[in-house]
C-alpha cells in the first residue's frame, strides 16, 4: 500500500449476500486488491433435532468491514462478486473509526477471517435448560461442575425432595441463549 492510499483510505461497512460474508471478503482481497478486509465470524454449538451441531456465522450477519479509498475504489468494491453494496445514507458513506476496528480485531485471532469459538460458560448457581435426554426441557439450577468441566450437577425435585443429578455439559444451555433449540 502506498503512503497516499493510507492517508486517503478509511474503514467502511460492506454489505454482502446472506451467509456469504466470508466469500465476499475473500473476493475483495483477491479481485479488488484490498489488503485490509475484516470479516469477524463466530463458531458456536447449537441444539438441533439431530443433536448438538457446531455452526459458523458472521458476527454481523450480512456485513463485514473493508479499508479503501472511497473516491477511487467504491466502484470496484461494489462490483465485486458477493458484495451487494457499501453501507450509506443517501450520498453519505459513514467511515468507521480505525480504533473501533482495532478493538474488535483484538477480540479475534490474528487472521482477518479468523473464527472465534463461543463456548458457554456455565458456573454454579446458573439457571439452565436441559436440551437432551430424559430431562429435556427441564429448567433447573447448576450446583457444581463435575469431572473436569465435562459434566454439571443440577438440582432436581424428586418425590418431594431435592436431589442432585449429573448431566453432560453438552446437554445444557442457559435460557434465552442465542443458540436456541430448533424444533
Amino acid at each position: 500500500m502506498s503512503p497516499d492510499r493510507d492517508s486517503e483510505s478509511g474503514w467502511f461497512c460492506v454489505r454482502s449476500r446472506p451467509k456469504g460474508e466470508h466469500i465476499a471478503a475473500r473476493n475483495l482481497r483477491q479481485f479488488a486488491n484490498l489488503d485490509e478486509v475484516f470479516c469477524p465470524r463466530i463458531r458456536y454449538e447449537k441444539a438441533t433435532r439431530r443433536g448438538r451441531v457446531w455452526f459458523v456465522e458472521a458476527l454481523f450477519p450480512g456485513y463485514f468491514f473493508a479499508r479503501f479509498d472511497l473516491a477511487r475504489d467504491l466502484r470496484a468494491v461494489q462490483a465485486t462478486h458477493g458484495v451487494t453494496g457499501v453501507l450509506h445514507f443517501a450520498d453519505f458513506y459513514p467511515e468507521i473509526h480505525a480504533s473501533y476496528i482495532e478493538e474488535l480485531r483484538g477480540e479475534f485471532p490474528e487472521a482477518d477471517d479468523a473464527i472465534r469459538v463461543i463456548r458457554p460458560e456455565i458456573s454454579p448457581g446458573d439457571e439452565i435448560v436441559v436440551t437432551d435426554g430424559a430431562m429435556r426441557g427441564l429448567k433447573t439450577i447448576v450446583t457444581r461442575l463435575v469431572g473436569g468441566g465435562n459434566r454439571v450437577a443440577v438440582l432436581l425435585e424428586w418425590l418431594g425432595q431435592e436431589r442432585e443429578a449429573e448431566v453432560s455439559l453438552r446437554s445444557v444451555m442457559r435460557p434465552g441463549d442465542i443458540r436456541q433449540e430448533i424444533r
